[in-house]
């Protein structure tokens, strides 16, 4: 969850020995409990008529579910989002007006539709397991007379990642997604040949630490055999991003392994 930081500026003038405290006007500005109650509710953009957010006490929920709930405040003409600031134009009990970072100004009404609360029948948010819907996959494939039979298999795991990105209002939040373990085997008729899972961290050295630190490894396909043994391509992407590694995982008729860079 992204949390609000307020910052309380003190600022103290010593002379010598001597230190006078400030007066009670120049203390910070406390949030405003009249701003945050008219803001609750569902609020919709005034322009696409669709549903932007919904405010339940102190927190923003979106009608994404691997959008995680926000924590905000209003404090003066100021609308506190995780790490940003956006000042309030116009409030009122059913208008919302602040400027993005972009500098856009976004209009939001509230809804008095009571089917709109139905966008946000998630407890939790729905997160993205893989970037394929096949979890499990197995074929015979031959060379030289001799049949191999693989299996792969796309294992959801409970480590998650997040990513910040912004919505159409212009508005920071952070999704998060779970990361996969994958495992491939290979036998020769009842032999095994190879066996192992496969986690993002394995990939080390052949794509930067900082990538993977976002990224999750979402999928694992077989391509070919040939002399040098069994070839599956690794994808490693930042979830709902343009930015991808492609791997491949060679397993040789020996049960040894190794990688290579294909693209990124």
């Amino acid at each position: 969850m992204i949390r609000f930081y307020l910052l309380f500026p003190v600022i103290s003038l010593c002379l010598m020995s001597s230190c006078q405290s400030k007066p009670a006007a120049d203390s910070a500005v406390e949030e405003s409990a009249e701003a945050k109650s008219l803001l609750q509710g569902i609020w919709i953009d005034t322009e696409t008529e669709e549903v932007t957010f919904r405010v339940k006490g102190d927190t923003i929920f979106y009608p994404d579910s691997t959008v995680q709930p926000t924590y905000f405040k209003i404090v003066g003409d100021t609308f506190h989002v995780g790490r940003n600031r956006y000042p309030v134009l116009k409030q009122t009990p059913y208008l919302f007006w602040f400027k993005n970072l972009a500098g856009d100004v976004i209009k939001l009404s509230k809804s008095d539709d009571p089917n709109d609360v139905l966008d946000f029948n998630h407890e939790h948010p729905q997160i993205l397991t893989s970037l394929t819907d096949v979890l499990k996959a197995d074929s015979v494939v031959a060379f030289e007379g001799i049949r191999y039979h693989w299996y792969i298999a796309i294992n959801p795991t409970k480590y998650k990642v997040t990513t910040s990105s912004y919505g159409d209002d212009g508005v920071e939040v952070e999704n998060v997604y779970y990361d996969n373990i994958i495992n491939i085997s290979v036998f020769q008729g009842s032999q095994r040949v190879f066996s192992s899972d496969f986690k993002k961290q394995m990939f080390i050295g052949h794509v930067p630490e900082g990538f993977l630190e976002q990224a999750i490894l979402g999928n694992m396909q077989y391509n070919r055999i040939d002399k040098n043994g069994l070839h599956f391509d690794a994808t490693i992407c930042i979830p709902d991003g343009a930015a991808c590694y492609l791997i491949s995982v060679d397993v040789g008729f020996d049960g040894q392994c190794s990688m290579q860079l294909l693209e990124s």
